[in-house]
């Protein structure tokens, strides 16, 4: 420890839970009491040039236009830490919704609170924050794709790629907040550069987003990775790749009743049928759970002032700015998507590109069961219909009178010209 202590120049603090619905104690413990704890060490390393810390663009999600300034929580951090030492479980989840506020989730409040804490207890330290929006696969660095977790956007392509998800309540045209893994990399070690070499009088704060720049719709988005899934499909699909916006509540629980647990209730029963144990239900209901936390941001668009995040890219030499890029006005969205689709794919799904005829078969498999499934459907509704209704009769009779009519005159055209 005291080998670490005195030879650290710059610390990266990116360590952190990023769970939406995680408890607020365990986020507290992790957002802000670690970074707590974390800045005291720093005011003993003797050789520290700066203190970079990585919140998150949504840290104060509940304004419309987020400056780069660290905005004062309702309440005191060091009071939430104090309390969280004292209260039980059951009286800390009861008070939760009343401490966040207007706060989607624990998540971002507790990174609100752990900038509060940076602001307070940097002393001395030479400190700077990133917030990141988004963070997806990389663009380039690596290799185009690369990921290595079902966070954000690549839970919702694995759900959508394999079926799963079909609908989602959001805004089409609202912003996708989305920028690279490796944008956000380059940034950092930028903002570590800047930090320590010019040492700013106050701590600045820079906003990693894409919107400003180069805004992509989630209306867009979905388009492409359902063109991707189609070209180069996932294995073992659930069903056909289709997933749509849902605009209210009404039409969010028709559809989760009809695409989603209709689906999942019948296949549970051909599994029972088949003396194995049934799983899709409970797996569709820990999607939709998922889902629900999501909608916040898909319903939304932000405003994010870039000044600092400007003037640093016009601090950085031509080579620089080439070797640790982060303008992401040079990304092509369309081409970003379709290789995260492939990076899911590829580093999460592990599956091999070989697989790819074989999943174009079942999927073929799966469109043929899904018109099976509808065309016997529509047959027993209207054998129904038939057997209740006078007038339902008289339109078959009348279908089947005209189909036959025109049969026979087609038959004696025919017969004519022969």
């Amino acid at each position: 420890m005291q080998e670490l202590l005195s030879c650290t120049n710059i610390v990266f603090h990116c360590a952190a839970t990023v769970r939406f619905n995680d408890p607020l104690r365990h986020a507290v413990q992790l957002n802000v009491t670690a970074t707590q704890k974390l800045l005291l060490m720093a005011s003993q390393m003797p050789k520290l040039e700066a203190f970079i810390h990585i919140s998150t663009a949504f840290s104060n999600c509940n304004l419309k236009h987020i400056d780069e300034v660290i905005y004062p929580c309702p309440v005191e951090p060091k009071k939430i830490i104090d309390s969280m030492e004292w209260l039980d479980d059951a009286i800390v989840d009861e008070i939760t919704p009343k401490l966040i506020r207007d706060w989607p989730n624990t998540y971002t409040y507790t990174k609100a609170l752990g900038e509060m804490v940076v602001h307070q207890e940097s002393g001395n330290l030479n400190i700077a924050i990133v917030r990141p929006s988004i963070v997806g696969a990389t663009w380039q660095e690596p290799f185009p794709g690369w990921v290595d977790n079902v966070n954000g956007p690549s839970g919702l392509i694995i759900a959508t790629g394999r079926g799963f998800l079909r609908a989602l309540r959001g805004t089409p045209m609202a912003v996708a907040d989305l920028i690279p893994v490796d944008t956000v990399v380059n940034l950092t070690l930028a903002v570590g550069w800047y930090t320590a070499v010019h040492r700013p009088k106050s701590t600045l704060i820079y906003h990693c987003t894409s919107s400003n720049f180069n805004p992509c719709h989630w209306g867009k988005m979905g388009f492409q990775i359902l063109a991707t899934c189609e070209k180069i499909p996932f294995e073992r699909a659930f069903r056909r790749p289709y997933a749509d916006f849902t605009t209210n509540t009404i039409t969010t629980q028709y559809q989760n009743a009809v695409s989603h647990w209709a689906p999942a209730i019948i296949y549970d029963l051909y599994l029972r049928l088949t003396g194995r144990k049934p799983r899709m239900t409970k797996l569709m209901n820990r999607l939709l759970r998922t889902v629900s936390v999501l909608e916040y941001f898909v319903n939304r668009s932000w405003e994010w002032s870039t000044n600092n995040t400007e003037m640093l890219m016009s601090e950085l030499s031509p080579e620089d700015q080439r070797v640790f890029n982060f303008d992401v006005r040079q990304l092509n969205w369309l081409e970003y998507i379709e290789n995260y689709v492939l990076g899911v794919k590829k580093y999460l799904l592990k599956e091999d590109m070989a697989g790819v005829p074989e999943a174009k078969q079942h999927l073929r498999r799966l469109r043929n069961i899904h018109y099976l499934f509808n065309t016997a459907l529509f047959l027993i509704a209207w054998r129904f219909l038939i057997a209740r209704s006078q007038m339902a009769r008289n339109v078959w009779l009348f279908i089947v009178s005209f189909c036959y009519k025109f049969i026979s005159y087609f038959r004696a055209s025919s017969t004519l010209k022969a």
